[in-house]
């Protein structure tokens, strides 16, 4: 992810604050089904402070309804393909004063798990398996969520490290962008703890469980 990706990452974030927040209609969480989340199960799944130790909010767990401009935000692709029956579109970005890491989450939160399947290849393959850049090779994130993918880059012009990661967890999609500005800040273990909270909080979620899951927890 190049600084350039960090900063749009972070004015969507800020775009989405303002926008506000709510809950969504009720869903049939706990059936041990993956269910479509409400806005407001989106939100609490989000990483933040808590669940993020050691890093600080650059900005809030946000959520907001999927609507002509959060396509062309989340799926810019022609004809925002990707968002097909897509609900809802959250986000909450962090920064690590010790390593100058910065790491976003993002997520596409859909109606059923056939669309969030159908909606992973074209998002990836399209837009977001770019992002690490042109040099960027894959790296295995283990068992984590339904399906994934990760690839890890340069995102800058001294070698900085960046990395974007991409995971369905039942009716979600659910990204890691990161990146530093010093050669040290993001490895692939680092990026592998960052996926695997955010899968986690999704899957509880979608159980109809708080999330709780924390980043060494």
């Amino acid at each position: 992810m190049t600084m350039k990706d960090y900063r749009w990452c972070a004015a969507t974030a800020a775009a989405l604050v303002l926008t506000g927040c709510g809950s969504g209609a009720e869903s049939d969480s706990g059936s041990g089904k993956a269910v479509a989340l409400t806005k407001g199960q989106v939100r609490e799944a989000l990483p933040d402070g808590e669940a993020m130790s050691g890093w600080k909010e650059s900005a809030r767990p946000t959520a907001v309804k999927m609507d002509e401009l959060y396509r062309r935000e989340a799926c810019p692709i022609k004809g925002n393909a990707g968002c097909e029956n897509s609900r809802f579109y959250g986000v909450s970005t962090f920064r690590h004063d010790d390593n100058a890491g910065y790491v976003s989450f993002l997520v596409i939160a859909y109606d059923s798990e056939q669309a969030a399947r159908e909606a992973y290849d074209v998002l990836w393959e399209g837009y977001y398996g770019k992002k690490a850049g042109p040099a960027a090779k894959p790296f295995e994130l283990g068992p984590i969520g339904d399906e994934r993918d990760a690839r890890f880059g340069s995102s800058g012009f001294q070698g900085e490290p960046g990395a974007v990661t991409q995971t369905r967890v039942g009716t979600t999609l659910l990204w890691t962008e990161t990146a530093s500005m010093g050669k040290g800040g993001i490895d692939e273990d680092r990026v592998r703890d960052l996926a695997k909270v955010w899968a986690e909080r999704a899957r509880q979620a979608q159980n109809g469980d708080a999330p709780s899951a924390t980043l060494g927890g």
